[in-house]
């Protein structure tokens, strides 16, 4: 058989010398707090070179070919589903990666250095040019960017099985499960969002210098006047890196225009120079996102209601709620797809407590610095009707939260409405608060009242404890009051949730 002429391919030379590959790094950034579309995180692929420095290294993407500036969210969604998306691979600079996660959607960056060789990334680097401007369908719940991530490490080591762990979604998250069963995973490193830095300056700065900061970028404050009052010289270097810090990112978010970002920005940096080396905050580093819960949960309940007791089996695919531990994820945000709690009575009746299509949310704690907007979003049958009636429900909520590391409450006005007869639609408020005992114990509880179309009122009332016993197992006991118009509702619950 004659040898195959040796050809040699410029374009290609000259990005295997640009992109020098050496070893590859899984990065997980995490959700971001007000968007329903982040809120299962990313993943993509770091190819590092011989440079010190990872921000001199190149990113290897995917991702929909969507236009965010003509589709809303809803739009983004349902063509996520069903595979309305052309997906492309892509391949840029990793600080630009870094400034669109970590800087401007204020996500947390966490990155898994993997023990691939040189050779199998030049592998997996070939490949990726090699496809080009070739596309796949993009679908939102499989064939995501994790998935396709995964296919590229297998196609680097044929040896690892990763892809075979999932059959029918997957989640950003759970592929760092994969890695690490894989033993792919050699060192972990966490890069915080300028969110969580400006949290840590407002921390170590108090609310007084804090609120000095935010008027000194809207001009209500002279720099030189509120230096000046200030006594300790370690606390005016934070209050100014502080000040350039959320000078960026209001001009990230146009808050600002460019010529006062300039002007000022210059300003501060300037006088920051003139006070010396100091020492940098300590930034709380949060668990791991590989402590975190499996996504698939297993729920057995016993329930005792009007001296009788019935039993419940829930199951979910996704994801993760306010009653469930937040270890290792972003706490205040509750992502349910698909969620079925089925009854068995005593006697001997099977039927549907709940089926929840999707319920979102975002609890947001508000500070100096930041003001999010707090909201739930639930689209599902249940019975907290008026009656012992299994109704859809769409549930719309915003409002503000406000807390600490320990605990957070919040406030929202609701608007409901269930498929059924006029009286199904109303108004009303809802009041929450949840309590962390430590990293294995967290209190939840929720009071909701609602004014009905035809002027019905209904209060119902849920509180609940839940003990963290292992990663992936964890007890809750529960109180839930439902007023009704017959007979109102009283059950406590116990149950066991297994996380896989």
């Amino acid at each position: 058989m004659a040898e195959l002429p040796h050809v040699i391919c410029h374009d290609l030379e000259m990005m295997l010398e640009k992109v020098d590959p050496r070893s590859a790094t899984f990065v997980f950034p995490s959700a971001h707090i007000n968007s329903p579309a982040s809120m299962f995180g990313h993943t993509f692929l770091r190819i590092d070179s011989s440079y010190d420095s990872k921000l001199l290294s190149h990113a290897v993407n995917y991702a929909a070919a969507a236009d965010g500036s003509t589709e809303n969210g809803v739009i983004f969604a349902i063509k996520g589903l069903i595979g309305g998306y052309k997906g492309f691979y892509s391949m840029l600079p990793y600080y630009d990666k870094l400034k669109e996660y970590r800087d401007t959607e204020q996500r947390d960056i966490w990155e898994y250095e993997l023990n691939l060789s040189a050779a199998e990334v030049r592998r997996m680097l070939l490949h990726v040019w090699e496809l080009g401007n070739h596309y796949a369908w993009y679908y939102f719940f499989d064939e995501n960017c994790s998935y396709n991530m995964l296919w590229l490490i297998e196609l680097a080591r044929p040896s690892v099985h990763l892809r075979e762990k999932f059959w029918y979604h997957v989640m950003p998250l759970d592929t760092v499960f994969a890695l690490e069963e894989e033993g792919l995973v050699s060192h972990k490193l966490y890069r915080p969002s300028k969110r969580k830095k400006l949290l840590t300056y407002e921390a170590l700065l108090g609310t007084k210098y804090a609120s000095d900061v935010i008027a000194l970028i809207e001009g209500e404050k002279s720099l030189q006047a509120v230096l000046h009052g200030m006594d300790s010289l370690p606390m005016q270097r934070y209050l100014l890196e502080a000040l350039s810090e959320l000078l960026e990112y209001w001009y990230i978010e146009n808050k600002i225009s460019a010529d006062v970002y300039k002007e000022r920005f210059h300003t501060v940096l300037q006088m920051r120079s003139t006070l010396g080396k100091g020492v940098p905050p300590v930034i709380e580093r949060p668990s791991n996102p590989d402590r975190s819960h499996r996504a698939n949960l297993l729920s057995l309940q016993v329930a005792f209601e009007g001296g009788e007791h019935n039993y419940l089996l829930g199951m979910r695919p996704v994801y993760h709620t306010l009653l469930d531990s937040d270890r290792g994820l972003l706490r205040g945000t509750r992502i349910e797809f698909l969620k079925l709690l089925l009854r068995y009575s005593r006697q001997n009746n099977v039927e549907i407590e709940e089926l929840k299509v999707l319920s979102l949310a975002s609890i947001a704690q508000r500070s100096t610095f930041f003001k999010p907007l707090s909201w739930q979003a639930t689209f599902g049958w249940n019975r907290h009707y008026l009656y012992n009636t299994l109704l859809f429900e769409t549930e719309l909520s915003a409002g503000l939260s406000w807390g600490n590391r320990w605990s957070y409450l919040y406030v929202m006005g609701t608007l409901f409405s269930y498929i059924h007869t006029s009286e199904s639609m109303g108004i009303g408020s809802t009041i929450g608060a949840v309590v962390y005992e430590g990293d294995s114990f967290k209190t939840n509880i929720q009071w909701q009242e609602r004014l009905y179309g035809n002027g019905a009122s209904q209060r119902l009332f849920n509180m609940s404890q839940l003990w963290s016993m292992s990663t992936n197992q964890a007890l809750k006991l529960q109180y839930e009051y439902v007023e009704r118009a017959l007979k109102d509702k009283q059950s406590i619950k116990l149950g066991f949730d297994y996380f896989f």
